[in-house]
């Protein structure tokens, strides 16, 4: 079980800790996880519903790329990827590139996608902005 460390995010947030959970084969955060990662500036999040669900509504600082236009876009070339998503393309080492959707399996879909493809640091937010929506709203 990880510890939830309450304040700033420690070492307990690393690699190690994301990585010893893992659902159907993907690393996972938990919600506390997610809030301490974002809290210390240490996550990319990707919002892969359809752009009409994001527009309703998104986790703060998330980006859009639909789950049918990931693969093609984590295989950009960076300025591509800039120029259409007004955003630095994720490199293959970066971590806590974290994936949600809806209620949670596009979100799976996704993350393991990415990792497929080498993103090593992908993890999937399994409450997905439901859950985010219930505990934050």
């Amino acid at each position: 079980m990880l510890r939830v460390l309450r304040g700033r995010a420690g070492p307990a947030l690393g690699r190690r800790a994301v990585a010893a959970r893992t659902m159907a084969g993907a690393p996972t955060v938990s919600l506390p996880e997610l809030r301490s990662l974002l809290a210390s500036g240490r996550a990319r999040l990707f919002d892969v519903r359809s752009r009409e669900e994001a527009a309703a509504g998104t986790i703060p600082g998330a980006l859009n790329i639909p789950v049918s236009e990931l693969e093609s876009a984590l295989q950009m070339e960076p300025a591509a990827f800039q120029a259409l998503y007004s955003a630095e393309k994720p490199k293959l080492e970066d971590e806590h590139l974290i994936f949600f959707c809806q209620m949670g399996k596009r979100g799976l879909q996704a993350t393991q996608l990415a990792r497929d493809l080498g993103y090593t640091g992908a993890c999937h937010y399994a409450g997905a902005y439901r859950e985010w929506l219930e505990k934050d709203a």
